[in-house]
């Protein structure tokens, strides 16, 4: 019987009692068996071997989500060495200062990022293999070349009367030793090296499986978010593996239609999103029809309205394959407009809150009990404390401490010392309250809090809420600019295209604008705006890069 007090535990135990369930496939691509999994994990075991990885050395991992991603991901951390999980999307220049920061000996590079990547600037790196055929790009090992070319061979020869359960050989991992270096996308500065032990990924796994018991060996996960981001890793990924589910991987950037063609398919029965994806769907689709007549004007009487209400809800459902139980929204805020008709009509949506720093778990709540605008309360094994006076009605920051937080910055006791105290409280960054029955809720971010007039204190994603609910506004920012506040803003082109109005872009918005305006107080009103020529230049969990816009 495995130790599932411990995270390689959780999984040793998931393979060898889903042996034969499917475990990953790329889309409309193979399917691997988690017997397939397992063999693959031992097969890279082998190469590990061969050019002499040691236990606690650096293996980078860099390329787009699929089946292959995940082996390697598994197979590096239970063979004892330190997976360094980076976003693909990193341009060529951060790729190379990562992969140099974190030391690593091995670097597997996913075919589309390779085209990004001198070998000449990564020069302590001993091995190059790219992810989707295992092919040698470098190495300096005269038998790794052999062994890779005869590796059925050398298998077999190692397990002669096949490989089964028993042959799983997973690194014992101690609860403070460090598994993983996930490098942040970071919207607010460069990107730092998060520290993740065992215990961050025994805990957030182990509060998964017992918290979101509705999954079951054998469902199906789409998997929408980058591995190298810790909220898509923890919940499509690692929740997966360890409950025996089959994780369906898109393998390029997923577009609306191949995510709606996933879901019809796969029909899972939790998704994880970014609002991105829920908010594009409610506002272009549902708002724009209850908007209009005769829709408008039946949903104003009581009977009629939730008769409405329903059937939005059932078609939503089906929108998402039909037999979700439940969408957990994270990695940004969602819009409070949005959520709240999620909640007046009854979907199974709720909003989890986290960071990579904490692997990324703070808060959660079952949908059923969510409270609509909130973030949920705190998950197990974790503290949250609000750095405020009166922490129910006072905005203030968002403190956390227990097993889910990271033991600091990879070489930057700099920056580790910023926002993690002796005692084991986490500064956030973030800002908000927390009612009397634990919810938490997100005012927004103390690095973007700009200081009205008279003292007040304005949150930008607030007013970009606002601004995005309105017709012709597909995403913006709010700035400040000569003690003003200043919106940037990408305009929705097919909502301006389907007005058919004669009037300007400019004067559309200046409209918007000025109707916007009259719902917030004086001291946070849009004094001026600037047109984004094009769309704004996010993160991979699609957050703005905020500290590009000033």
């Amino acid at each position: 019987m495995e130790n599932t007090d411990r995270f390689l535990g959780l999984i040793k135990s998931s393979i060898s009692t889903n042996w034969d369930k499917p475990a990953f496939s790329d889309y409309n691509g193979s399917t691997l068996l988690f017997k397939d999994f397992a063999q693959k994990i031992a097969e890279l075991h082998i190469i590990f071997e061969t050019i002499e990885v040691q236990k606690g050395d650096k293996i980078a991992l860099c390329g787009r989500n699929c089946t292959n991603w995940a082996v390697t991901f598994f197979a590096a951390m239970s063979y004892g060495a330190v997976v360094t999980t980076i976003l693909h999307d990193f341009d060529g220049e951060s790729i190379h200062n990562i992969v140099n920061h974190c030391d690593a000996k091995v670097f597997f590079v996913g075919e589309h990022v390779w085209d990004k990547v001198d070998p000449l600037k990564i020069p302590n790196v001993k091995t190059i293999i790219t992810i989707e055929d295992y092919a040698i790009q470098k190495s300096r090992s005269q038998a790794l070349n052999q062994v890779c070319d005869n590796l059925s061979i050398v298998f077999k020869n190692k397990y002669p009367k096949g490989f089964s359960q028993n042959d799983l050989i997973f690194h014992q991992e101690q609860p403070e030793e460090m598994a993983l270096i996930n490098y942040t996308s970071g919207t607010t500065s460069k990107p730092k090296g998060v520290m993740i032990p065992y215990r961050s990924l025994w805990s957030n796994t182990k509060f998964a499986i017992e918290s979101i018991s509705f999954v079951k060996p054998g469902d199906g996960i789409v998997s929408m978010l980058p591995m190298a981001h810790m909220y898509g890793l923890a919940f499509e990924i690692l929740l997966s593996v360890a409950k025996g589910c089959h994780v369906h991987f898109l393998t390029r950037l997923p577009s609306p239609q191949i995510i709606m063609s996933a879901f019809e398919k796969v029909k899972p029965t939790l998704i994880i999103a970014v609002p991105l994806i829920i908010e594009k769907i409610i506002v272009s689709k549902v708002f724009t029809e209850l908007n209009k007549q005769p829709t408008k004007t039946l949903i104003k009487i009581p009977f009629i309205r939730e008769k409405i209400f329903s059937k939005v809800k059932d078609k939503l459902i089906s929108v998402f394959g039909g037999q979700v139980v439940e969408i957990v929204v994270g990695g940004a805020a969602l819009d409070s407009e949005v959520g709240k008709f999620l909640s007046r009509i009854k979907f199974p949506y709720t909003v989890g809150y986290g960071m990579t720093e904490c692997g990324p778990l703070i808060s959660y709540d079952f949908w059923e009990t969510y409270r609509a605008t909130s973030c949920g309360k705190p998950v197990d094994r974790m503290e949250v404390k609000i750095d405020s006076t009166d922490p129910q009605n006072i905005t203030g920051e968002i403190m956390v401490r227990g097993t889910n937080t990271m033991l600091g910055y990879y070489k930057n006791p700099e920056a580790t010392a910023d926002v993690l105290a002796s005692d084991g409280w986490l500064r956030t960054g973030d800002l908000g309250v927390m009612d009397e029955s634990q919810y938490v809720y997100i005012k927004g971010r103390s690095k973007t809090m700009i200081l009205g007039p008279s003292g007040q204190n304005i949150y930008p994603e607030e007013i970009e809420q606002l601004l995005n609910n309105t017709h012709y506004v597909a995403e913006s920012l709010i700035v400040e600019r000569e003690g003003r506040l200043h919106a940037l803003i990408f305009p929705d082109q097919d909502a301006i295209q389907a007005s058919h109005s004669k009037e300007s872009i400019e004067n559309l918005l200046k409209a918007e604008i000025t109707n916007l305006n009259k719902r917030l107080p004086k001291y946070s009103q849009i004094a001026d705006y600037t047109i984004q020529k094009v769309e704004f230049d996010k993160t991979p969990k699609r957050s703005i890069k905020r500290f590009l816009y000033k």
